[in-house]
């Protein structure tokens, strides 16, 4: 995901200086000529904006607060701009320690896979101190096709982002055990979706998921089966927080765990239907 929005921070002609953990994703910027940074606290020393896009909770953490972390090199006045989705308790103290040492932390996780990346379709969910959403709205409007403001509390636009990922999953595991229903009665996946999604109602969502999972397209990955996962348990350790019962995103993390120990971790996400289809004997 990073990739492709670096590229067009670049396009839109500001100066970045980057930085990823495998030095070849970062070279393959370079027909722009940017400044590619050894550690994550070379590429925060001289930011005005620091824009993270990384995996979890423990690569944010490693990345902002580990021995080469940027947090201590990003000059006072700066703004951290966190894309990636962690758990609002992870930015809420990225939030206190980017205001304890005079710098400001703002939330934007996004929706969109990576071919939205690419094409500049993403859209930005984002909280924190107006004045800079205001600042770091030109990078923001450079990466993706719109941008949410939801508040001055970062750890708000995280709890939507989970949410979302959390109503996402519940899709895939809705048309996972009704196509697996349809084959066993010989009718067709891509016949049920038609019917449904185009008379029932109609959703972008369960257009394109419905066609991966219809058509078993499941590699190579656009987000990660295991990454699903992840995203489910930080819905539920944000739900735990707020004593919010979650059932259906408990049987999701289980149905997610299954997946993962069958060995598919590393397909898409919504091979999650692979479950449903393969308890069903398909």
């Amino acid at each position: 995901m990073g990739l492709p929005m670096a590229r067009h921070l670049l396009q839109a002609g500001h100066k970045l200086t980057v930085y990823n953990r495998t030095r070849a994703r970062a070279d393959q910027l370079k027909q722009f000529n940017p400044v590619v940074a050894e550690s994550p606290a070379a590429a925060g020393r001289d930011a005005e904006v620091l824009v993270t896009m990384v995996a979890d909770d423990a690569a944010l953490e490693d990345m902002m607060l580990g021995p080469h972390g940027a947090l201590a090199t990003l000059p006072r006045g700066a703004i951290h701009v966190s894309m990636s989705t962690i758990s609002p308790a992870l930015a809420r103290r990225l939030a206190e320690r980017h205001k304890a040492a005079g710098q400001t932390y703002v939330a934007a996780p996004v929706f969109g896979r990576p071919e939205a990346a690419e094409a500049k379709q993403l859209w930005i969910v984002a909280a924190g101190a107006p004045e800079a959403l205001e600042r770091c709205r030109p990078v923001l409007d450079a990466m993706g096709q719109g941008v949410i403001v939801t508040g001055d509390d970062p750890p708000r636009a995280n709890v939507i982002k989970l949410a979302g990922n959390f109503l996402l999953a519940a899709a895939i595991e809705a048309m996972g055990e009704a196509f697996a229903l349809a084959r066993k009665y010989g009718v067709a996946p891509a016949e049920l979706l038609d019917i449904v999604n185009g008379r029932l109602f109609r959703s972008p969502i369960y257009e394109s998921y419905g066609k991966l999972i219809a058509e078993e397209r499941y590699e190579p990955a656009g987000f990660k089966l295991r990454y699903g996962l992840k995203d489910i348990r930080l819905a539920l350790g944000a739900a735990d927080e707020v004593a919010a019962p979650m059932p259906l995103a408990s049987l999701i993390r289980d149905r997610y765990l299954s997946g993962v120990a069958r060995g598919w971790g590393d397909i898409d996400w919504a091979g999650l239907a692979r479950v449903a289809a393969v308890d069903a004997g398909l």
